[in-house]
């Protein structure tokens, strides 16, 4: 038979029908809608939370871990070989907290084609001397630019320029919990004291706020030239090298080969954020399986009003089936309302969900928490709408292949007989 026919007939039957062909259209429509809008929102969502921590997480960070030394003296005498030597309150050794050779470690990494990007770290710990009292704090001396440039340093940064840190000489940028303790504003100075005890004034010259409160309390960021000014180092004095990929699933791997080859410790981003990834993913699955139980729900909407129309149109199919269609031919009539439905349904569905997620995106969202978001996040990968398009079509397809079917099995005589 024809297809241009059965697309005939299938819209007859549709016009005829015009009010429970909407009903099933606007059901597709409002599952693809909130599909679209719930996904946006949801991988919006983890975006927002991800970017807290694993865009300021570098994806391998060398440094030089203070641990017990593995070999003891007990270990060499001989009296005691063969037995279980038990030994308690086994002190650290006295091995170096900066990286040795750090120069030749970043030259060999910046060789390396994986890798985009590297960035040196020194931590220190330090009090702020308020009055007679002193507050506990951590500083980062960091290379400002290439802070910047791999973790997005600037977008934390809620008050002052981050570049002053690197054009003025001896100044910070204090975590905004830390500059509420001490009270200190912008152009302030405030004295400073390492575990060495070397005092230092620092000039108060922005502020910094990840939206992890218990961060923001403690730590705060100079350069990294001030920072070996404060501890007494020299320009070559590094805790920590940051290393950020072009490809973060290679993190594990390259960890545990430039650990060997540097001999020193290196920690990958999966395995220190397990946890908070596990989190991410169990979110995203939530939010795709509400979102297709929609489409579930909605073509069994479908699946009902098409079987209600077979029921309705037993003389018509009668007179079909009589005239010289066959049952493929009546098949593809009813699947063919279905699909209708479902593209229809499924376009509309694209287009509000597009503009659902556009007014989700202007609900203003204001916490002190995080500073720089002022709406609701949203995330418009094309993913998404090409996932709720395929499913509309297909789970309309399944609703429409049952009951068409059963259409394509009647027997005519049977039914004129029963007339």
């Amino acid at each position: 038979m024809k297809f241009g026919l059965i697309i005939e007939i299938a819209k007859a039957l549709m016009l005829a029908r015009i009010k429970q062909t909407m009903v099933a259209a606007v059901g597709v429509t409002f599952s693809i809608t909130m599909f679209i809008a719930l996904l946006g929102f949801m991988n919006g969502l983890n975006d927002l939370l991800d970017g807290l921590i694993l865009n300021r997480t570098p994806h391998i960070r060398f440094y030089n871990e203070i641990k017990p030394s593995e070999d003891q003296p007990i270990n060499v005498f001989e009296e005691l070989t063969g037995f279980y030597n038990i030994i308690r309150s086994v002190k650290p050794s006295g091995a170096r907290v900066n990286i040795y050779n750090n120069e030749a470690i970043i030259q060999t990494l910046e060789k390396d084609d994986r890798i985009s990007g590297i960035a040196p770290k020194i931590t220190v710990q330090v009090f702020f001397n308020v009055g007679n009292v002193d507050i506990p704090g951590s500083l980062n001396g960091i290379q400002v630019v290439e802070e910047n440039r791999l973790f997005a340093f600037s977008d934390y940064v809620v008050a002052g320029d981050f570049m002053n840190l690197q054009n003025t000489a001896t100044s910070i940028i204090l975590g905004k919990g830390a500059a509420d303790r001490i009270m200190a504003e912008i152009g302030d100075y405030v004295q400073v004291t390492t575990a060495q005890g070397n005092r230092l004034l620092l000039k108060v010259v922005g502020y910094y706020q990840s939206g992890l409160g218990e961060l923001d309390n403690i730590q705060s960021y100079v350069s990294l030239a001030t920072a070996q000014k404060m501890i007494g180092e020299s320009a070559s004095y590094v805790t920590d090298i940051q290393v950020k990929l072009h490809d973060f699933t290679l993190a594990p791997a390259m960890a545990k080969e430039y650990s060997t080859i540097f001999d020193i410790q290196a920690d990958d981003i999966q395995t220190v954020n397990a946890q908070f990834e596990t989190g991410s993913d169990i979110r995203s699955m939530i939010s795709y399986a509400v979102g297709i139980t929609f489409l579930v729900v909605s073509g069994f909407g479908i699946y009902n009003i098409l079987n209600m129309m077979i029921y309705e149109k037993m003389d018509t199919i009668a007179i079909l089936k009589a005239i010289g269609f066959s049952g493929t031919d009546v098949q593809q009539i009813f699947t063919s309302i279905a699909i209708s439905i479902g593209f229809v349904g499924g376009v509309l569905g694209l287009i509000f969900g597009y503009f659902a997620c556009l007014g989700i995106e202007q609900i203003p969202f204001e916490t002190e928490a995080l500073p720089t978001i002022k709406t609701f996040p949203v995330n418009f990968n094309p993913k998404f709408y090409l996932i709720g398009g395929v499913f509309s079509l297909v789970t309309t397809y399944f609703a429409g292949f049952f009951p068409s079917r059963k259409a394509s099995k009647i027997d005519p005589v049977e039914i004129i007989r029963g007339k």
